[in-house]
């Protein structure tokens, strides 16, 4: 159950003013920088931000805002807060966990970025969720990080 959910990340909560995704052609792995438009870059940017900032936090509600839908549902009797909130004590008791958050808040400002019709894919020194990868998808009318 943890790889589970661990592979479920997603989602913000964001106004419906945002710009949609442009079907784009992603570039080489080796390409050195962001692909998209300026507004989608930097939405993506933000999702990414918000994330680790919830996370730094120790605000698994604010998490959970960052979730696809279906991410946010309830398992096992347990709402996506309340399994956040316990993921997140954990998390913060390892030293390890922290820098790695610490580390992926410095990086996101400068992270290539890269859109492909509804996906998109920020380049970070760790994943953001652990195994996860760091993939967004345009849903809900904004961009939410899925696994």
């Amino acid at each position: 159950m943890r790889m589970s959910f661990r592979s479920t990340v997603g989602g913000i909560a964001c106004a419906v003013s945002l710009l949609a995704p442009a079907a784009l052609t992603a570039p080489s792995a080796s390409a050195a920088h962001s692909v998209g438009t300026p507004g989608q870059v930097a939405w993506v940017r933000s999702a990414a931000t918000r994330f680790v900032t919830a996370e730094l936090a120790r605000d698994g509600a604010s998490v959970c805002g960052i979730l696809n839908a279906p991410l946010r549902a309830t398992e096992h009797g347990r709402t996506c807060t309340q399994r956040w909130n316990s993921r997140l004590v954990k998390l913060h008791h390892e030293t390890t966990s922290r820098a790695r958050l610490r580390s992926q808040e410095h990086a996101i400002s400068s992270a290539v970025v890269v859109i492909h019709g509804n996906w998109a894919t920020i380049a970070l020194p760790t994943p953001l969720m652990g195994n996860a990868s760091n993939r967004f998808l345009w849903t809900e009318n904004c961009w939410m990080l899925a696994g």
